[in-house]
């Protein structure tokens, strides 16, 4: 039966499977990762690429002189047949520049030496950076054709490229922020938070895909090509919105960017907000170009769903969500282990 499940799965949408193959020592009570792969589906051929990216480092190999913890980082720069074009290493920071132009099935792999880590991660020049969480390694596939038009014209064009990608430190983790913001965002199992997904974007198009609402850009007054992107619902009625945050976070304020490509879009008059604490709330916004604040006392989220859009009388059928943002804080992990 889960054989046949994949294959239903395949059919419908381009994923990528990550499998890690761990080694446990018993007597040290150590646990590291000897090999990472991955299975990325090609929906325009139908075929399957098998990746092994590399070996992890464990936990003596991450020891310095006099004990002290080496933080590795790596970027990778592969073509579809899954060659190294272009490396690059680091400790708690590192940069690549590329200097070739990208190819359709070239991707990009940011290796780090942790379980977790939270990294500030740039994959282009064009798009910026976020401070985003790694639950393995980052593999971002380089967008093009159809794909590329919800992105800056020039990213990921050109025969020069930069990438970088840094540790973030203790206080840059622990501030008060827009916890909803990944510039690096994609559809699959990315394994890099927050993460935007929904049971429907308008034709399967870039431009409407839950990811764009989520890049930090909340210029409202079009719909189309970047920067007017958006998640965009095909008039589905029982559309919902889901943004996961890969840990536990606090938070006590969202703010929604409806577009406001008026009079070709309508907006939504209601919405629900459904957190991971099994509580709920229903919040009335307004026809507005600005962002719309939702406040509620601190809560501690692993995700947050929007869910029973309800749109107004408007004669439009096209209500769209530009941007969410959402504030709060990280719940130390010390803190969530003590608890």
């Amino acid at each position: 039966m889960r054989k046949y499940d994949a294959k239903l799965k395949l059919k419908t949408e381009a994923i990528t499977v990550h499998f890690y193959f761990i080694k446990y020592d018993i007597k040290k009570e150590e646990m590291s990762i000897l090999h990472f792969f991955f299975f990325s589906y090609n929906e325009k051929n139908g075929y399957i690429n098998v990746y092994k990216i590399s070996r992890f480092r464990n936990e003596q190999s991450r020891r310095g002189k006099g004990g002290k913890d080496v933080y590795m980082l790596t970027w990778k720069i592969m073509d579809a047949s899954g060659k190294t074009k272009f490396v690059a290493h680091g400790e708690k920071e590192v940069g690549l520049v590329c200097t070739m132009e990208y190819r359709e099935g070239d991707f990009i792999i940011l290796e780090h030496s942790e379980e977790s880590a939270y990294l500030w991660v740039q994959v282009d020049e064009c798009l910026g950076s976020s401070l985003v969480y790694l639950t393995g390694y980052l593999i971002y596939h380089i967008p093009f054709g159809e794909a590329h038009i919800s992105y800056p014209p020039n990213a990921f064009t050109g025969d020069r490229h930069y990438l970088f990608a840094r540790y973030a430190t203790a206080e840059e983790i622990a501030q008060y922020r827009n916890l909803a913001v990944n510039v690096n965002d994609q559809h699959g199992d990315t394994g890099c938070y927050p993460h935007a997904t929904a049971n429907v974007e308008t034709r399967g198009e870039a431009v409407f895909a839950a990811r764009n609402a989520i890049d930090g850009i909340v210029e409202n007054h079009s719909h189309g090509e970047w920067p007017y992107a958006s998640w965009g619902i095909n008039r589905r009625e029982d559309a919902c919105f889901t943004l996961e945050f890969g840990r536990e976070v606090e938070a006590d304020k969202i703010v929604i960017y409806e577009r406001a490509d008026f009079p070709h879009d309508n907006w939504w008059k209601e919405l629900t907000v459904q957190f991971s604490d099994e509580t709920s709330m229903v919040c009335r916004l307004k026809k507005t170009d600005a962002g719309q604040e939702i406040t509620f006392p601190k809560k501690r989220l692993t995700w947050l769903r929007l869910e029973q859009l309800i749109k107004s009388d408007e004669p439009s059928p096209f209500p769209a969500l530009t941007q969410i943002q959402v504030f709060g804080r990280d719940v130390p992990a010390e803190k969530r282990e003590a608890e």
